[in-house]
């Protein structure tokens, strides 16, 4: 195991991540912020967009997660495939800023009727089996956002966005989706089914006939398994958005470039937890491996103490002398002081009512305590000490969760000493204002010191 003192050392050598001179810099254009799902990726990317425009610049925040936490935290009713403007961002800069959340379906339709003519557009959407593709097929989504980035970036109306990507075990899936539906597209089954429909004319039909003559065995069976009208809804979605394949996969290549590109900058998101770092760790080599830029580590919800000095077994020693000290009145024996002067074992005589309805080791209030102090005094001492022992127990808990943070936190920092750091400190709350997001910006765009907290 790691001791504490290598494990501050080896934290404090990380570069610190300050992030207002990247979102300054008119060279960066898109911000995307990925990690695993309830790390406060949403809301870092909806801080990173408000800092933004209030610092100048124009700003669309584009979050693919459907929760509503963005609209929610940015005081909109709801958010759409359009840009929404926010309202009440300090615009003494001169900055803007915009929301949107990505609408699968309709970014796919927008897609077909803007690279089709009309009457093939239409054949598209209308098509059963586009219409399956498009709200349910696995990857889709992520495509989708891939289509939108590039729209949005194609524009050129924006000084930034920031993307807010959804929640994935797998890693960064809008990276792979391009891929996934082009080899969908590009499979022996749909180029199979292509081949009739692109030949055309009396020649179409003699393959159209051959073809389906010498399927006829194995179409049957795929029409008793998935229908018999899949094959045919295929045929002619296939024939219809054929001349879109190469402007899928052009536009598809274009937005993994611009991703890669210098004006691009990844930021993961993590918790100071043990899954959301094995996480973090496993995006940042993957973003390695894609050459895509990584500007550093968003570690959100990290946990300080005012009391960092007071250990946790310091903490346990004296919760336990108070409540010990609170137990005074036991004699060894298991024996209780009575205020009539007399044992429970030793009492010849009944004592009054009064003292048998007193419980053992409480003083009457007109019996002067043995120590000389009223016995009010004295309750009102023993219950500090119980409150004072309690907090100490509380404390001790807190300072445990730091050195699980600090030994999670310096596990990766092991892995990835190159990669700078930002801190976010434990809101008592969720964030569901500006206010509250001014609040997580300001602390993203000061650079971290190591030695302001526990870790």
């Amino acid at each position: 195991m790691t001791e504490p003192r290598d494990r501050e050392s080896i934290v404090a050598e990380v570069p610190p991540l300050a992030l207002d001179p990247l979102l300054d810099a008119p060279d960066t254009r898109i911000v995307v912020c990925c990690g695993s799902g309830g790390v406060g990726k949403t809301t870092t990317a909806a801080a990173l967009g408000l800092r933004a425009a209030e610092r100048g610049r124009r700003v669309v925040v584009l979050t693919i997660d459907p929760a509503r936490r963005l609209a929610q935290s940015m005081g909109l009713a709801a958010l759409d495939n359009v840009p929404r403007r926010v309202p009440g961002v300090k615009d003494g800069a001169g900055g803007e800023l915009f929301a949107m959340m990505l609408d699968m379906k309709r970014t796919f339709d927008e897609t077909v009727e803007a690279h089709a003519d009309p009457e093939r557009a239409r054949a598209i959407l209308e098509n059963p089996f586009y219409q399956s593709l498009s709200t349910g097929f696995a990857g889709t989504q992520e495509y989708m956002a891939m289509e939108k980035l590039g729209q949005l970036a194609a524009r050129d109306e924006w000084d930034l966005i920031v993307v807010d990507t959804p929640p994935s075990r797998s890693a960064l899936d809008f990276l792979d989706a391009p891929q996934r539906l082009g080899s969908f597209l590009d499979g022996r089954f749909i180029r199979l089914l292509m081949g009739p429909a692109k030949a055309g004319g009396r020649a179409g039909r003699k393959v159209m006939d051959l073809g389906l003559a010498g399927l006829s065995r194995f179409t049957g069976t795929i029409d008793r398994v998935v229908g018999a009208g899949l094959v045919r809804d295929v045929q002619t979605f296939v024939a219809a958005l054929d001349t879109m394949f190469g402007g899928f996969r052009t536009r598809a290549d274009a937005t993994y470039r611009l991703l890669q590109a210098p004006g691009t900058a990844f930021l993961v998101v993590a918790a100071p937890e043990r899954d959301a770092l094995r996480e973090a760790a496993y995006f940042v080599e993957r973003l390695a491996a894609d050459r895509m830029p990584l500007a550093g580590l968003v570690l959100n919800r990290v946990h300080a103490s005012g009391a960092a000095g007071l250990s946790a077994e310091r903490a346990l020693a004296a919760a336990e002398a108070l409540e010990s000290r609170d137990g005074k009145n036991l004699a060894p024996s298991g024996m209780a002081d009575d205020p009539t002067g007399q044992t429970e074992t030793g009492r010849t005589t009944p004592a009054p009512d009064s003292a048998r309805a007193r419980p053992h080791g409480r003083h009457s209030p007109e019996a002067p305590s043995p120590t000389g102090s009223s016995p009010t005094a004295e309750a009102r001492d023993d219950a500090t000490e119980r409150l004072a022992a309690a907090l100490l127990r509380v404390h001790a808990e807190h300072m445990r969760q730091l050195a699980r943070e600090s030994r999670t936190r310096a596990r990766f920092t092991a892995l990835h000493p190159e990669v700078p750091v930002a801190e976010v400190a434990a809101l008592p709350g969720d964030v569901h204002d500006l206010e509250g997001l001014r609040a997580i910006g300001e602390a993203l765009g000061r650079p971290a010191r190591h030695d302001d907290g526990p870790l």
